[in-house]
């Protein structure tokens, strides 16, 4: 410190130089300004008088004082001037020990914790004091010698909070090792305020004597996340807090595989309490489709749980081959499928008791597993349609009864003996039999089996080569109690005892429901990958797919990462060997979380260190370097000592004439300027003709015709949709703007739905740039109406050799048209506004043309067919726009053909319901339609 300030000097010699300061002063004193030049002819006169000896003018003394200050200035910039905030840490003498967490408890302090050690490596580079760096999670692989802090600076700035906890036992022996080399002067610890079990802290205070222990602390230390639930009501999780930290609140968000938010909640913590719960209280179907919830504002890979399929409710569909007796419900194995399976998944049951229409309804629900409870042979077709469901994916869980003990279908992961065996029959025990200890390769592989389990009675496999790898769980006989086959995509799962008390009591126990849990964890998910019949080592292990980052970041896996073996992934914790993230493939994975449900944020106990260890908060701030501050001060006295001799020199009243010469010439420039800048050649039009149109499209929904280049036609059209236009306005809600023509050629279509082209023979065919440009208009959702016009001079088939209609064929030989029919009776089109089973023009013979929909056979409670789009075209020979027509005085231009004003009222009629359609789409086979267009027709 300096004089009792927070400033000290990387280079505090240079300050004996500040006393030189009185020899610069004696030496400025003796040296006078610039004397003033003033021209004055007769001064050649005085050239030959005698020189005499002459005492030089003495410089001002603020000009002095000016220069002494830029000196002392100049040296204080120099010796390196460092602004510091708090006591610098003591390095002591000989080898600084420098230890630092970087676990993911660092990460949100990350910053201020690398810039701490930052500084003590400077201040050791500085000194040339050497320095054992050692990072708490990289692992014993690191170098724990003494190095120069140059080096260790380097290690620092490659350094980044890793994705698990701080491993500081592993330290110990190399830690030990150097110091029996060589003891340290002093050990600075960068801690992240969080303890860990072990000897670490006793370790080192016995290996290193009376060596001070300075221990940094008091940094944020981030929040975590543990114990994720997937329960029939919500999604929840344990959110924890440091025991030193006062945060009150906690926003928690799920998000699904492409990042967006599907929920975040608020969680609170109550005084004193370092764990609060945070639910989502969202549907079944939205929680399946989260893939990750975090702590938003906590970018630490402990503020994240990743969600894989076992996470996620299943829909499980129950069946039962026994009839459900209500008045005695513990006589049903339903009863106990439904408590087992209640509390993490949905359930669905059929309402018909026919299983050849029960399992096709629960399949269409959407369920991801199937359990049949005593169903023993399924019908031919009930058969067919579930193996296709299982090849596609589906799990499919059946359990032994007496009906599977008489014969059962081909759908059983293993061929079954007729008959079974039970307690006193043939095949019989004599003593009830106990479950064995599940195999390594088995899902149920960890689980605790209650002593008191037994089994009465089972159905017996037939030995056969493949067994041993199809069984999940055995009794202690070595006969299979569960076993399993893969089936395309999915799986089949057989329980060799039923799902009651009957044969066992193993629906009674904690076991049954774990055993439940996890066939569902694996369905869907490669769910025949730990039976498949070739054991390949890619089957039994998990590689790293995508891992997090200390941030909680997804990125790729590191090389020192292995593999985890699927038996032994359930017990895998987030380490350096197994980063949290995801393991397995993209068909197939499984999430490590780096909490656990018992893990916690424990405060630092420095206990085991005693009265050596000196706990100190980090630096508020980082260290501020004055010398920019010194060396700019420099400058600027400089330039004011450069203005101060300019103007005792004179040179003011030099300066004043080319001063007024310079104004006079810049303001002269200034003016030229203006004038070029608002020459009125230059002005450009705020918009064009073009930018108006398209403006004028956007703000109002217009009807638009294609500008023939006759006359008679275009006029007509115009005069057509202006009366269909005043006829919307009037009979709907939708009030369009005036009718424009369209130039295919040039306009823009894009601002239009509709587009309504009468054919004339006379006219070019467009070029391929047009035909193109139409081809894009149609397949982005517009709709052209192409009228012929010709029904009067048609056959009655409503399509002939007409020019009219020679020339529409030769347009849509080159457009991409799908197949056309007329309009179906059960169409959009003839319920899109008014009811109708005809569209007139003028002209009421021609039908209407429309894309072809799939056919669909009528159905009294559907009285409308349902379609992905709006046709893309629509043909006519009827004349709309003639029948539309309405002259300036609002009489009608053109007769119908027959002259009949109901026609021209169903032509209105056609022309609403077309535009409607062409806005609208298929909104009227909505089923929220039905009852009202039922009503409507009379049905």
């Amino acid at each position: 410190m300096f004089a009792g300030l927070p400033l000290t000097f990387t280079a505090p010699w240079i300050l004996t130089a500040l006393a030189l300061l009185p020899v610069i002063w004696w030496l400025l004193r003796l040296t006078p300004p610039r004397p003033r030049e003033i021209a004055f002819p007769p001064m050649r006169l005085l050239l030959d008088i005698d020189q005499h000896e002459e005492t030089p003018q003495r410089s001002p003394w603020w000009l002095t004082l000016l220069r002494l200050l830029l000196a002392a200035i100049l040296i204080f910039a120099l010796a390196g001037p460092v602004w510091r905030t708090t006591e610098p840490v003591d390095t002591g003498q000989g080898v600084l020990w420098l230890l630092v967490d970087n676990g993911w408890t660092s990460a949100k302090s990350w910053e201020a914790q690398s810039g701490a050690a930052e500084q003590l490596l400077t201040t050791a580079e500085q000194s040339g004091q050497p320095v054992l760096f050692a990072a708490t999670a990289e692992g014993p692989s690191q170098s724990l010698v003494p190095e120069s802090a140059t080096t260790a600076l380097e290690k620092l700035r490659a350094l980044e909070p890793r994705p698990y906890p701080p491993q500081r036992n592993e330290l110990s022996i190399g830690l030990r090792k150097a110091a029996q080399e060589a003891l340290p002067g002093a050990i600075v610890w960068l801690s992240d305020n969080t303890h860990t079990e072990g000897a670490f802290l006793t370790d080192l205070a016995a290996m290193t004597g009376e060596v001070p222990i300075t221990v940094l602390a008091g940094l944020d230390t981030p929040l975590g996340l543990k114990d994720l639930k997937n329960d029939a009501d919500a999604l929840s999780l344990t959110v924890v807090r440091h025991p030193d930290q006062k945060l009150g609140t906690a926003k928690v968000q799920a998000l699904d595989l492409k990042g967006l938010v599907l929920g975040d909640v608020q969680a609170s913590f109550d005084a004193g309490n370092p764990e609060t719960t945070a639910r989502f209280e969202l549907p079944s179907e939205l929680r399946n489709d989260i893939a990750r919830v975090e702590i938003a504002g906590e970018a630490a890979a402990g503020a994240v749980q990743l969600v894989d399929d076992s996470w996620r409710r299943r829909t499980v569909g129950l069946i039962s081959g026994q009839s459900r007796d209500l008045d005695q419900p513990l006589l049903s194995p339903v009863y106990y499928l439904e408590r087992a399976l209640l509390p993490f998944s949905d359930i669905r049951q059929p309402k018909d008791g026919d299983i050849a229409l029960a399992v096709p309804a629960l399949i269409d629900q959407g369920i991801s597993v199937l359990v049949l409870a005593d169903v023993g042979r399924l019908p031919d077709t009930t058969s067919e349609e579930l193996r296709e469901w299982v090849e596609n994916g589906g799990t499919l869980v059946r359990f032994a009864g007496p009906r599977t003990a008489g014969g059962s279908d081909d759908l059983i992961p293993v061929r079954l003996r007729d008959g079974d065996r039970s307690l006193g029959g043939s095949l019989s025990w004599k003593q009830p039999q106990h479950l064995a200890d599940f195999p390594d390769d088995s899902p149920f592989a960890g689980l605790r089996i209650p002593e008191e389990v037994t089994v009465n009675r089972q159905v017996l496999a037939e030995p056969t080569s493949d067994l041993p790898e199809r069984t999940w769980a055995m009794l202690e006989d070595g006969t299979p109690l569960v076993t399993a086959a893969p089936l395309g995509a999915g799986s089949v799962v057989l329980f060799h005892v039923t799902a009651d008390s009957s044969w066992s009591n193993l629906p009674l126990s904690g076991v049954f429901l774990n055993m439940l849990r996890r066939i569902l964890a694996v369905s869907n998910v490669a769910a025949a990958s730990e039976t498949a019949d070739d054991s390949t080592s890619s089957a039994s292990v998990l590689p790293p797919l995508r891992l997090l980052d200390g941030y909680g970041r997804f990125g790729a896996p590191p090389v020192e990462v292995t593999p985890v073996n699927a038996s032994d992934f359930r017990e895998a914790a987030a380490s350096r060997r197994t980063p949290p993230g995801l393991y397995g493939t993209e068909d197939g994975f499984r999430a490590l979380n780096l909490m656990q449900a018992d893990d916690a944020l424990l405060p630092l106990d420095l206990t085991a260190l005693g009265s050596r260890a000196t706990l100190t908060a980090y630096p508020a701030s980082d260290p501020i370097d004055l010398r920019a501050f010194f060396f700019t001060l420099a400058f600027l006295l400089l330039v004011a000592d450069a203005i101060a001799v300019f103007l005792l020199a004179g040179g003011l009243s030099r300066m004043n004439l080319r001063s007024r010469t310079a104004g006079v010439a810049a303001l002269l420039a200034l003016s030229l300027l203006g004038l070029s800048v608002i020459t009125p050649g230059q002005v450009v039009a705020q918009s064009t003709s073009d930018e108006l149109r398209a403006l004028e499209s956007t703000l109002e929904t217009r009807l638009a015709y294609v500008i023939t280049g006759n006359p008679e036609i275009d006029d007509a059209s115009a005069a057509g949709l202006s009366g269909l236009t005043r006829f919307l306005a009037e009979r709907t809600a939708l009030e369009p703007g005036a009718p424009i023509g369209i130039d295919l050629a040039g306009d823009e279509l894009a601002f239009y739905s509709l587009l309504y082209w009468p054919i004339d023979p006379a006219a070019d065919k467009p070029n391929d740039q047009t035909i193109a440009r139409i081809d894009t208009f149609m397949r982005n959702g517009g709709t052209i109406l192409f009228d012929t016009r010709d029904h009067i001079n048609a056959s009655a088939s409503g399509f002939s050799s007409t020019p009219a209609t020679l020339k529409l064929r030769e347009i849509l030989e080159d457009l991409d048209v799908p197949p056309l029919q007329p309009v179906p009776p059960d169409h959009v089109l003839t319920k899109a506004f008014y009811l109708l089973d005809s569209f007139p023009g003028r002209y009421a013979g021609s039908p209407l043309w429309v894309e072809s929909l799939e056919e669909i056979t009528a159905r009294g409670d559907r009285p409308v067919r349902a379609g992905d789009g709006v046709s893309p075209i629509m043909i006519t020979g009827n004349d709309f726009a003639s029948a539309w027509a309405i002259s300036e005085d609002g009489e009608f231009m053109y007769p119908t053909v027959p002259n009949n004003p109901v026609q021209r009222d169903y032509a209105f009629r056609s022309g609403v319901n077309i535009v409607m359609y062409s806005l609208t789409g298929n909104y009227k086979a909505d089923q929220v339609h039905i009852p009202a267009l039922l009503e409507r027709l009379g049905q």
